[in-house]
């Protein structure tokens, strides 16, 4: 009898080290799991850091990932979200904000907008600054110094110190002013007084405009190649693109789609990008590519209703468009000349910027 119970323990302590050892194996293979899962998600984000930010009216703004050219996440802003941009080191975003201007019995107020500034990476507020009545844009002087933004109902642009986000200038403009673009070398902004028919140059180093360029009907937007020696401007009632020759004063007039709003160059200077939008009533959905060297139309690429904001990829290699009408941005293969890809994103996207 004492020799099948001292079998019978033996049997027993051997079971429980075997469910020991298997316990202790499983726990291992899950930690070990668990790491090699932490490892390639930590190397995925080192890769994937980067994003696009989309300004959406209809109150948010969207974050997409470069890399995967998917939607990150959309997350709420109190208000209307019109414009957005990177600052140059890409730590810090920019966008503005018309406020809701109902007191909640239809009555209209008057209220002031702001620009408001957050971490790219967390979504955490920074900063918000009071500027005028309905901001349209907002651009950093790529030396990092200043944010300016025009005030589209006040005929002025805020120049807002980029450390302390005070505001340390405010500047006349034209009737209107509207999307602007700021030369490489930080000294002079390129205003579209989309009031008018003007785009007002400012001087950057006096904070004055030194004069205006007659560019055509209600001028939305403009870009400026990195040299300083080109300027050109969406000219949205002519239906057409401005080139101006900065040196001689020469304008070129390129014929492009129905209602061109945003413009971008691409990093090298040898394209320009133009959103068509048209109208709410009669939507454009087409890009514009045009030749700034040729001066002429490369191509015409199809996209969704309401392309208004456009930005290009550091490479060169994709060109991505707000459909203001439909909700999404369009992936453009800037090599095939179409769009590849449609990504969902917000309410109204207006604005669009990509990390540096």
């Amino acid at each position: 009898m004492k020799k099948y119970s001292g079998l019978l323990l033996s049997i027993i302590l051997l079971l429980i080290f075997v469910i020991a050892r298997c316990s202790n194996t499983k726990e291992e293979g899950s930690k070990t799991v668990k790491d090699e899962t932490d490892d390639v998600t930590d190397s995925a984000a080192s890769e994937d850091d980067r994003f696009i930010f989309t300004a959406n009216e209809g109150g948010s703004i969207s974050k997409i990932n470069v890399e995967q050219q998917k939607l990150v996440e959309t997350f709420e802003i109190d208000g209307a979200v019109h414009n957005i941009q990177v600052s140059p080191d890409g730590k810090v975003v920019g966008a503005v904000v018309v406020p809701d201007m109902s007191d909640g019995h239809g009555e209209l107020m008057e209220m002031k907008g702001k620009a408001i500034y957050f971490n790219p990476e967390t979504n955490e507020m920074i900063e918000e600054v009071e500027v005028g009545n309905h901001p349209a844009h907002i651009v950093f002087t790529e030396d990092g110094k200043y944010v300016l933004v025009t005030n589209n109902e006040d005929n002025t642009v805020s120049v807002i110190d980029a450390k302390d986000y005070s505001i340390i200038e405010t500047i006349s403009t034209g009737k209107g002013p509207h999307g602007f673009r700021i030369s490489n070398d930080s000294k002079i902004a390129y205003v579209a007084n989309m009031g008018e028919d003007s785009v007002s140059v400012i001087d950057l180093q006096s904070f004055k405009e030194k004069e205006k360029i007659q560019v055509g009907t209600a001028p939305a937007t403009t870009g400026v190649t990195s040299d300083g020696n080109t300027l050109i401007a969406t000219i949205n009632k002519d239906n057409a693109l401005a080139i101006i020759d900065l040196k001689s004063g020469e304008i070129n007039k390129i014929d492009v789609g129905n209602g061109p709003v945003q413009v971008y160059i691409e990093p090298d200077n040898q394209f320009a990008y133009v959103a068509n939008q048209g109208t709410e009533d009669n939507p454009d959905n087409s890009v514009t590519k045009v030749d700034l060297k040729s001066k002429k139309v490369s191509a015409t690429i199809d996209t969704g209703e309401g392309s208004h904001g456009i930005v290009t990829s550091t490479d060169s290699k994709f060109t991505y468009v707000t459909n203001l009408f439909e909700d999404t941005v369009s992936v453009i293969d800037n090599e095939q000349n179409k769009t590849i890809k449609t990504i969902k994103v917000g309410k109204k996207p207006n604005g669009i910027s990509i990390m540096p």
